[in-house]
């Protein structure tokens, strides 16, 4: 039974042993002390403590050899210290995250344009058609204030008429009696005034009787009565009774060249002859003949007619700027608003608005359509920069920012806005170089750039 319980012992020491080198010392010597082994048996204390020392000699050697294949071969170790160096080369290059390297003659090659940033105004319109109309102010027809013919037609369609011009002459005889009667009492009124001067001079040498100098005095005043109504009459046809007394002068050495029937019509404005409604030998002034021969239309400047919403109108005023918006190739014009009406359509509910727009080179002709904008506010901001300027990068609006070595990425916070620019409420300052074209080129060499430094 001993035996058998010291072969036991034993086994179990050399297991512990075999598993614990440092253990098996302190097993082995209770045992031996207890008597339950052999004092021959060979201690297993060097040999636990020198089998771990076989795999350090041979990571040593291996060691060693990894280090000859490195000053050798230098190929793993050495790839990974070439990526790194590139790294750091690149880094460098890009002047950190966010930071583009270049010159600006690079950027003038890239059509890369700068603004300096700075406050401005921020426009909101209101998008409404509308239609070119004429100017009602610079439109006028030629009219025909006399009973008469057609003698002659001066200007053709689209012809250039200066005010006070002659473009048309009538053959009237309601002219040719009011002149006569004109002339007739100016000569009347003369030899009345010479009788009247007679009678006063033996009157006031008591030459003459008293009556007859009464009767010289009321026969020049009626004479002279007359030839204001005969010049009033004149005025009411637009004749001039200067004018009509120095043809009469005129007259007398061409007797075969009367002008008493003629009776010329005159422009009453500058324009062009937009319209033309009679013809040589039309009769004119009667009722149910033409009332008027031209109509001249100065297209200098036109006018917007808009219709404006009920809903809308409180935010349209008198003065606001207004811009015509078309296609890239179409023309652009602005204007401002002349008119807003007091009074709605009954039928679409809307208010009439004039706008008043110069057509110096006549791009505009009336009739046409077109789609304006309507200032409706005006909000002053302290950065302003326009909407070409920012970009998008990861779901933040960025722009760049022009330093010394090249572009810098810079975070904003858009506030309001219109149709050209943006508010900046943070990220910018006034002052600052900023891409406000072509910044898409900058985006796609910082998201280059982000990529290579990745790898």
């Amino acid at each position: 039974m001993r035996a058998f319980l010291s072969v036991a012992f034993l086994a179990i020491g050399i297991a512990i042993g075999g598993a614990f080198p440092r253990v098996s010392e302190v097993v082995q010597g209770a045992l031996a002390a207890a008597g339950l082994t052999n004092a021959r048996a060979t201690p297993p204390t060097n040999a636990a403590m020198t089998k771990p020392a076989t795999p350090a000699a041979d990571d040593g050697h291996e060691h060693a050899d990894d280090e000859h294949k490195h000053s050798e071969g230098e190929a793993k170790p050495e790839a990974g210290g070439h990526k790194h160096a590139e790294g750091e080369a690149h880094g460098h290059d890009q002047e950190g995250e966010g930071k583009i390297k270049m010159s600006a003659e690079q950027a003038a090659e890239q059509d890369i344009k700068l603004a300096t940033v700075e406050g401005g105004i921020l426009s909101r319109h209101l998008l409404v058609p509308g239609t070119i109309a004429q100017d009602a102010d610079r439109i006028a027809r030629v009219p025909v204030r006399v009973v008469g013919t057609v003698a002659e037609m001066r200007k053709r369609l689209g012809e250039e008429v200066a005010k006070g011009e002659v473009v048309a002459i009538l053959d009237s005889r309601e002219v040719a009696e009011a002149k006569s009667d004109f002339l007739t009492a100016t000569v009347k009124a003369d030899l009345e005034k010479t009788n009247f001067d007679r009678q006063q001079a033996l009157w006031d040498k008591r030459i003459s009787a008293e009556s007859a100098f009464l009767n010289a005095k009321a026969a020049y005043s009626e004479a002279t009565l007359r030839v204001d109504l005969a010049r009033q009459k004149l005025s009411a046809l637009g004749l001039n009774a200067a004018e009509v007394a120095t043809s009469a002068k005129k007259d007398e050495t061409t007797p075969n060249l009367s002008s008493l029937r003629r009776y010329e019509l005159k422009s009453p404005l500058a324009g062009r002859v937009v319209e033309r409604k009679v013809d040589v030998g039309t009769a004119v002034g009667k009722e149910g003949d033409p009332a008027d021969v031209y109509t001249v239309a100065d297209l200098s400047s036109v006018w917007i007619e808009l219709a404006i919403p009920t809903t809308e109108l409180s935010k349209v005023r008198e003065g606001a700027k207004v811009t015509i918006v078309g296609g890239d190739d179409g023309p652009r014009g602005e204007g401002k608003v002349v008119f807003v009406s007091p009074i709605l359509n009954a039928e679409t509910r809307s208010a009439r608005v004039i706008v008043a727009l110069p057509n110096k080179d006549m791009a505009w002709r009336p009739g046409t359509f077109v789609t304006t904008e309507v200032e409706i506010a005006q909000d002053k901001v302290k950065v302003r920069l326009p909407k070409s300027a920012i970009q998008t990068i990861g779901g933040e609006k960025v722009v760049f920012v022009r330093t010394q070595e090249g572009f810098e990425r810079r975070d904003v916070t858009i506030g309001k806005a219109d149709d050209d620019a943006f508010e900046i409420l943070t990220g910018l300052k006034p002052g600052d170089e900023v891409a406000v074209a072509n910044s898409f080129v900058l985006k796609a060499e910082l998201g280059k750039a982000e990529a290579d430094h990745d790898h």
